[in-house]
């Protein structure tokens, strides 16, 4: 019994228990006591009721059904005395639990085979979206339908009473002996190869253009030609397109086959989901029936209860439930009785049509065997040839094993480890030597600079020592006025001053000054790189880390996340929950309108516009339960999260809630568990 079904018959199965005022009185014991068969029936009873109460299988629930039945007829063959409370309570107590029983294996039955017929559904669906899968699905049916095109061939063979022989193979051959009344009509070889044309005949298009251009004869020889090359290049084209279709009919044939099954297990599960809706709806008749206090109606409740879910299991056309009021008394020995034709008959039966159904319609996907024969059949010669040619290799490829060994050994060691400790290098303890230039550099040349000057004043203008000092403070802040005034008096003569002068040393005195001048610009922006080092350290490394960042992400993701194990299931599970939780919305937004000949009744005489149709309530029901099979298999047990999750699933089994409350809970749900389960990553 799935959870579904132990959560919506859980609080049913305490109203099944007898009433402890039915109990008799101390007269009735005491008739008890002095009527053994009465006594033993009794026993017998409680005895049943026990045994379902610790059980509720269907084999515990037909042995019930069979002892009952068998103490119903013995207790006509000895035409028992009328039955007092407590065994009239009792049998009603064990009607009402094997009632339950019933309804929930009823309601297992169809909810099996309703997610047996989605499961299928969707491999189908898979499958023929892709030409690709289709293609590969050819290739994995493919002796499969060779057998049973060699079948075909044989019956056939056989009943011409032709013998067999090579000859018949021919192209030439088949035709003749598997004729075709049209060209676009699949003959009995094709559709011994797709049986699925049986259903869904094709038809071939060779040609998807339009229309061709026509060939013109016109006056000018030039317009003549050119028409004639574009009815040439259209002609080439149609016919490529032709051999193009043609060539890949094949896998638009298994592409077919797949959407002719998708509509079958669409169909076949759209009729469970609505027989199972209407079953959802049957809960409050049930509950109705056993609430009752009243023995004989109660009986008679039930009765009515388990007619109307043997028409509803066998497909009848099924009648408007009428009021508790109108329902006519019934014995407990007729709702024994209809509740052994469903539990014996209606119920295995259904199960038994509905796997003959998919196995005659080849509805469920291959075997296990025919999915992996072409690895099985391929993978070894391609797995020895490659070993083979490994070891062949053996020697360069250890030579590429070392270089790429080395290579990511000298990139972690040059391009991650080392600046890194340089990076920590530079935190803890820095360094005051220059980039560009060294002080001491700039100190020498700015002394050497002062040298000169003071020299050239002391010989030129005959500086004293109060001068000297005061000249010495200028050049420190590079203040050169007296050099310049001799240059100036220098240039007067310039010829005389170079030869027995002091421009030659004014000159000199000036480069060195500009040398000082450079060597201060020079240490002024080696003082602006030591002042962002730890961020050129930093944009030095980043390349390195962020190639290690995305190796061992992508290691992480394939590790964890990348077949569907992960946090909260993986991409795959969380995916699939989107898009459980999204086919919710839409169904309680458009409902699909029933196509089936078969009408349920509901509780209400007129189904208002919020409530939901069997059908809808039905599909609903499919896609909660893959959401409460989700929350209970992979959210964290015990958490907030899987509590809070599982509650708004059963705010959407509930029935009583109609399609805007619902609504409302599918918000509720997007809002709480969208960012959580990580929905608006995976949709993208």
């Amino acid at each position: 019994m799935s959870t579904f079904v132990s959560h919506i018959v859980a609080d049913l199965s305490q109203k099944t228990l007898p009433p402890s005022a039915a109990t008799t009185s101390n007269g009735d014991q005491l008739h008890a006591q002095t009527a053994s068969a009465e006594s033993q029936t009794k026993e017998t009873l409680r005895s049943l009721y026990v045994k379902l109460d610790q059980s509720s299988s269907p084999e515990s629930l037909r042995e019930c059904i069979d002892a009952l039945q068998t103490l119903e007829h013995h207790e006509q063959l000895l035409s028992a005395q009328a039955t007092d409370d407590e065994e009239q309570t009792l049998r009603r107590a064990i009607i009402g639990r094997l009632a339950l029983g019933l309804y929930a294996q009823a309601l297992t039955t169809y909810l099996d085979e309703a997610s047996e017929a989605e499961s299928e559904l969707e491999w189908w669906s898979e499958l023929g979206r892709s030409r690709r899968y289709a293609a590969y699905y050819l290739l994995q049916t493919l002796p499969l339908r060779v057998a049973n095109l060699s079948k075909v061939l044989l019956s056939t063979l056989r009943s011409h009473n032709i013998p067999f022989h090579l000859s018949i193979l021919k192209p030439s051959y088949l035709r003749r002996l598997f004729p075709s009344t049209s060209t676009l009509r699949p003959n009995t070889l094709t559709l011994a190869l797709f049986p699925h044309l049986h259903h869904q005949p094709y038809s071939i298009a060779l040609t998807s253009a339009p229309g061709s251009r026509k060939f013109a004869l016109t006056a000018s020889p030039t317009q003549t030609v050119t028409s004639a090359y574009d009815a040439f290049l259209d002609t080439c084209s149609s016919v490529a397109r032709a051999c193009s279709t043609v060539a890949t009919l094949p896998v638009e044939l298994a592409r077919g086959e797949c959407k002719y099954k998708q509509k079958e297990l669409e169909r076949i599960r759209d009729e469970r989901a609505e027989v199972l809706g209407a079953l959802a709806e049957m809960r409050d008749r049930l509950t109705s029936a056993l609430e009752d206090n009243a023995n004989d109606r109660a009986i008679s409740q039930l009765a009515s209860f388990a007619t109307y879910l043997q028409s509803i299991v066998e497909g009848e056309e099924v009648a408007q439930p009428q009021g508790i009021e109108h329902i006519d008394a019934a014995s407990p020995g007729r709702v024994v009785e209809s509740l052994s034709v469903l539990a014996n008959c209606s119920l295995p039966s259904h199960r038994s049509l509905h796997s003959a159904e998919l196995k005659s319609g080849q509805l469920r996907r291959p075997s296990r065997l025919t999915l992996i024969w072409p690895r099985l059949v391929f993978l070894p010669p391609l797995a020895l040839y490659a070993i083979r040619t490994a070891y062949a290799s053996r020697a360069s490829l250890e030579d590429l094993a070392k270089e790429v060994v080395e290579t990511i050994k000298s990139f972690w060691e040059g391009w991650v480890l080392e600046p890194l400790r340089g990076i920590v290098k530079t935190v803890r303890a820095g360094h005051d030597d220059g980039v560009i230039v060294t002080k001491e550099s700039v100190r020498a040349d700015l002394d050497s600079l002062e040298r000169m000057t003071l020299a050239l004043a002391q010989e030129k203008l005959h500086y004293g020592q109060p001068e000297l000092a005061a000249l010495s403070q200028q050049v420190q802040m590079g203040d050169l006025t007296a050099v310049m005034q001799i240059y100036e008096e220098d240039i007067k003569s310039p010829v005389k001053s170079a030869l027995h002068g002091t421009l030659l040393r004014s000159l000199f005195i000036q480069v060195q000054k500009a040398k000082v001048d450079i060597n201060q610009a020079l240490s002024g922006i080696d003082k602006l790189l030591k002042s962002q080092e730890l961020t050129f350290a930093f944009v030095g490394v980043a390349p390195a880390l962020a190639i290690v960042y995305a190796f061992a992400g992508y290691v992480r993701t394939i590790w964890t996340g990348g077949r569907g194990r992960g946090r909260y299931g993986g991409r795959v599970k969380r995916g699939s929950v989107w898009l459980t939780v999204r086919r919710i919305e839409r169904l309680l937004i458009a409902q699909p309108d029933s196509h089936h000949h078969r009408t349920h009744a509901t509780t209400s005489s007129q189904r208002s516009s919020a409530a939901v149709s069997p059908l809808t309530s039905g599909l609903l029901l499919l896609s909660v339960t893959h959401l409460r099979k989700y929350a209970e298999t992979t959210l964290p047990a015990n958490s907030r999260l899987r509590e809070g999750f599982l509650e708004d699933v059963a705010d959407l089994e509930d029935p009583k809630l109609g399609r805007q409350d619902k609504l409302r809970v599918v918000d509720r749900m997007w809002r709480s568990w969208g960012e959580p389960l990580g929905w608006n990553r995976v949709a993208a």
